[in-house]
């Protein structure tokens, strides 16, 4: 594929790149912030005005994101200016944050040969629209195996972000940050990403090869790391629909099955059997939620023998069964729009955001899955 100069992450050129942020019904802030600021600090630096930044909505009207903050676009999908960069920023249940009429445009733009891209949950939007086809790709860990399931042509990592031709995607959180200082890098030179990095009080530039979820964190105590026991983690985690079996999970790492016992019982507090179990539920709760995916499906893509298995480790390690639990994530979706309502006192809409915010959050995996 032939892109023009100006649409290319290559050095040298001086034209202001104007970059798009399509925004979608409850996108993340930290993940837009993170991509716009690099764009800022850039110009700042540089003493030129070398990015523009513009947020597009569909018809122009509000969006909110995710934690109830509403937004004001520059452009409608009827008067956006020609850009170079088109990136969604995706959030909160992105299997039903966007609209027809927002993937016709997405293809449109693809058709015009502008780079596209995603952050957080994005790229599951740009891969319905066929526009990740053959591509590598980031996304949020929460959403990656619905968007593997159902958009196999999409070539999904778990990296940080990735580059690859005219399509640039990434995590969520501050990673769109590395992506953009990446770029920058690419078109203007590494100092001035460099010093941009300097600016925002970060300690490196992480790279296309980083991943997003580090292994294990809480096992690198002291400065002691444990390369065998998070080794066999990502086999683990690489290896969900087909369970390998604790001796040849040892085997591979070349320690014994009573040695891989003690390593978890020791920083983990569970045997591996369990944890391996839990990945796989994790894993279960996700295509649940985010995929339409039926239980019979999501038993087999997660190494259950049967689907009578499935449900009733689910309902002891989970507390509730895969029926409820679609149930419970698809009733959702339409209490939301009830709860979003604004309200005509300013000081109650303050108040109500955050339990807003909270009530849409249940469709996600990860909705109450931390115990305080």
């Amino acid at each position: 594929m032939t892109i023009s100069v100006n649409r290319t992450l290559t050095p040298g050129t001086k034209k202001v790149t104007r970059v798009g942020f399509l925004l979608l019904d409850n996108f993340t802030m930290i993940a837009l912030a993170s991509a716009v600021e690099p764009l800022r600090m850039a110009n700042q630096l540089s003493g030129s005005e070398l990015y523009s930044w513009h947020m597009v909505t569909e018809t122009g009207a509000q969006v909110a994101a995710s934690d109830g903050l509403s937004f004001t676009p520059d452009f409608s999908f009827q008067n956006v200016i020609d850009l170079d960069i088109v990136i969604v920023a995706g959030g909160v249940d992105i299997t039903r944050s966007f609209t027809p009429k927002q993937v016709s445009w997405l293809q449109l733009m693809g058709r015009r040969n502008v780079i596209m891209g995603g952050i957080c949950t994005g790229s599951y939007v740009l891969a319905h629209a066929g526009l990740l086809d053959g591509y590598d790709c980031s996304a949020h860990w929460e959403c990656m195996a619905a968007l593997q399931e159902r958009y196999p042509k999409a070539r999904c990592n778990s990296r940080l972000f990735s580059v690859d031709r005219n399509r640039m995607t990434s995590s969520g959180g501050n990673a769109p940050l590395d992506m953009f200082l990446h770029m920058v890098a690419k078109q203007h030179g590494p100092k001035l990403s460099s010093a941009v990095s300097d600016m925002f009080i970060c300690d490196r530039i992480r790279s296309e090869f980083d991943q997003q979820r580090v292994p294990l964190r809480q096992l690198h105590n002291g400065g002691e790391s444990k390369p065998k026991l998070v080794e066999v983690i990502e086999l683990m985690e690489n290896n969900l629909e087909e369970p390998i079996g604790l001796d040849e999970l040892a085997h591979f790492v070349s320690v014994s099955r009573r040695q891989l016992e003690r390593m978890f019982l020791k920083y983990l507090s569970c045997s591996p059997s369990r944890y391996y179990l839990r990945l796989r539920l994790d894993r279960a709760r996700q295509l649940l939620k985010q995929s339409s995916m039926s239980i019979v499906e999501i038993s087999g893509a997660c190494g259950f023998i049967s689907t009578p298995h499935f449900s009733r480790c689910y309902r002891k390690h989970i507390g509730i069964s895969p029926r409820d639990e679609r149930k419970i994530a698809w009733a959702a979706d339409g209490t939301q729009n009830v709860i979003r309502e604004p309200l005509q006192d300013d000081s109650l809409v303050s108040l109500a955001r955050s339990a807003s915010a909270l009530s849409s959050a249940k469709v996600e995996p990860s909705f109450g899955s931390i115990a305080v």
